[in-house]
């Protein structure tokens, strides 16, 4: 895929047993944009970005990344098709007594056979090693390469796993709650350097945010998400109606 994917959801339905994740999804994201998903827990977001990279699979609809239609790939081709779409989790799932530079070499193993995964986390090449380095020192922790990630802050894990899904080289970045376990000073520096790199490489972005104020200054499109459909999908000057109606809906559907 070249830089900058293109994500269309086509009349997408997800269930969990009885439980309906998502439901009459329809969504394009176009190459290069910067989207934010914005809703309470257990509106769907999640599921919605496992959709984009393939780790959710659809019960009804189509989810087609660039031309590949996800649903019609082997497994062989799925792989390749993930191996361009980086993933930054919520928890980060980072190796903790691992050194800095093995867990960003992790981001490439998905290209990767398994002796060949091996063979380049014990003895990777100088080149790779380089641009670990180059990597890590764009998101301002270059002098940590080889500290074991245990010793890191959360914000200097943030970026940890901010260089694990560049070295992908991916085509999209999709990013799950990837603030939620720092304060608002390191939360607003690591979403403005995500948008940032994202941006300087032409990648496409997705992430989901519980803050509200952080997904309306630095993403110009908002998709919020309420009980598994979408409620809207708007430039980011949102009246502060629209986000009350999202949580206050939310709440009374979940009593009722």
């Amino acid at each position: 895929m070249n830089a900058g994917a293109r994500f269309v959801l086509e009349d997408v339905r997800v269930a969990y047993g009885s439980c309906i994740a998502l439901d009459g999804i329809d969504l394009e994201i176009e190459s290069g944009e910067a989207v934010a998903l914005v809703g309470p827990s257990g509106a769907g977001k999640t599921t919605l970005l496992g959709l984009l990279n393939g780790t959710v699979r659809p019960d009804r609809g189509t989810v087609a990344v660039d031309e590949y239609n996800l649903g019609e790939l082997s497994a062989a081709a799925l792989r390749r098709v993930r191996a361009d779409i980086g993933f930054i989790h919520q928890d980060l799932a980072l190796v903790p007594n691992v050194r800095v530079l093995q867990n960003v070499l992790h981001g490439r193993l998905g290209r990767m056979s398994i002796f060949d995964a091996v063979r380049a986390a014990t003895f990777p090449p100088r080149r790779a090693v380089a641009e670990v380095y180059e990597i890590l020192d764009r998101v301002g922790i270059g002098e940590k390469l080889y500290e074991p990630v245990r010793r890191l802050s959360g914000g200097q894990r943030q970026r940890v796993a901010i260089a694990r899904a560049l070295y992908q080289r991916p085509c999209a970045l999709l990013a799950d709650e990837p603030v939620s376990s720092v304060d608002p000073a390191r939360a607003r520096d690591s979403v403005a350097l995500l948008v940032e790199i994202c941006r300087e490489r032409q990648l496409t972005l997705c992430m989901s945010l519980h803050n509200l104020d952080l997904a309306r200054e630095f993403f110009p499109r908002l998709i919020g998400i309420r009980a598994g459909r979408i409620v809207f999908d708007r430039s980011s000057a949102l009246h502060d109606r629209d986000f009350d109606a999202l949580y206050d809906l939310c709440a009374e559907e979940e009593v009722s």
